[in-house]
């Protein structure tokens, strides 16, 4: 089951689980399209691998299936490695 975190690793901008702005990795890393596409030109500065978009769980599932909360942030910026 996907983590739906809360935040852009790049910028810290909200993704709410069912934001259709948030892109994913295939770890599970997380951006907003506009980092992901503009700033990181679709390529993920963690593992290398390419940005889809993450799924939205239906909001009846969430009580029993919540997000995470836990906000993940790249302290050094965001870069292409």
């Amino acid at each position: 089951m996907l983590e739906l975190r809360p935040n852009c690793e790049c910028c810290d901008r909200d993704l709410p689980f069912d934001s259709p702005e948030a892109r994913i990795c295939t770890f599970e890393c997380t951006f907003c399209a506009d980092c992901a596409e503009a700033t990181l030109k679709g390529v993920c500065p963690n593992c290398g691998g390419g940005f889809v978009p993450r799924p939205i769980r239906p909001a009846r599932l969430m009580a029993k299936y919540p997000a995470s909360t836990k906000r993940v942030l790249k302290p050094e910026g965001c870069a292409v490695a």
